[in-house]
C-alpha cells in the first residue's frame, strides 16, 4: 500500500468551492482509497492506495469532486517520500521557529519560465526564497499576508501550484507516517 498526500487548491476559501472534509473523505473512499485522514478545512488529505500513478489519482479526484460538487479544484498528489524530501531540503531552517512565516509552494512540475527580476523587485529585505526542483520555498518573516512577492509566485510560470505553511506541511507528514 502506498501512502499519498493530496493538496487541494482553492477549496473552502471565502465561502466558495465548499467541500466539507467529511464529504471529501466519503468521496475518496468511493474511489477505493484507504485510511483517509484530513487536516483542517483547506484541503489536506492523507490516504493510501495500491495505485502508483499520482497524475491519474489527481485527475480522478478532481473529476469526482466536479461530478459531486460542481467545481474542479486542482489536486496535487504527492507520495510521502516527496513530501519528506521537501521537508528535508528546507533552505530556511530558521523559519521553522515561526511556522506561519515559512511557506512551501508545491508544483506539478519544475517551472521553466520564472521572471526572476520581478521576484527580486518585489522582495522585501526580510524575505528570502529558493526554488528546489518543483517546490518554491518562501520565508517571509514579516508575514505572508503583506507580501507582494507571495502574490506573484506561480503567475505566468505555466505550472499548477498550491502552497502550505510549514506547520501544515509537518503536520501532514506526521499524519502520513
Amino acid at each position: 500500500m502506498n501512502t499519498y498526500i493530496g493538496l487541494l487548491r482553492g477549496i473552502n476559501v471565502g465561502g466558495n468551492n465548499l467541500l466539507p472534509m467529511k464529504e471529501l473523505t466519503t468521496l475518496l473512499a468511493g474511489l477505493g482509497l484507504h485510511n483517509i485522514k484530513t487536516y483542517i478545512q483547506s484541503g489536506n488529505v492523507v490516504f493510501q492506495s495500491e495505485r502508483t500513478n499520482t497524475s491519474e489519482l489527481s485527475q480522478e479526484i478532481t473529476l469526482a469532486i466536479k461530478q459531486s460538487h460542481g467545481f474542479a479544484p486542482y489536486v496535487l498528489v504527492l507520495d510521502a517520500k516527496a513530501l519528506q524530501a521537501a521537508i528535508t531540503a528546507n533552505p530556511f531552517p530558521e523559519g521553522e521557529a515561526e511556522p506561519k512565516s515559512l511557506h512551501l509552494f508545491f508544483m506539478d512540475v519544475a517551472p521553466q519560465k520564472i521572471n526572476w527580476e520581478t521576484l527580486e523587485r518585489l522582495k522585501t529585505p526580510t524575505e528570502r526564497y529558493q526554488l528546489l526542483n518543483n517546490v518554491f520555498f518562501l520565508h517571509a518573516s514579516d508575514g505572508i499576508g503583506r507580501s507582494k512577492l507571495a502574490e506573484v509566485i506561480g503567475k505566468g510560470w505555466g505550472v499548477n501550484i498550491t502552497a502550505r505553511n510549514w506547520r501544515t506541511v509537518t503536520t501532514i507528514m506526521a499524519m502520513a507516517q
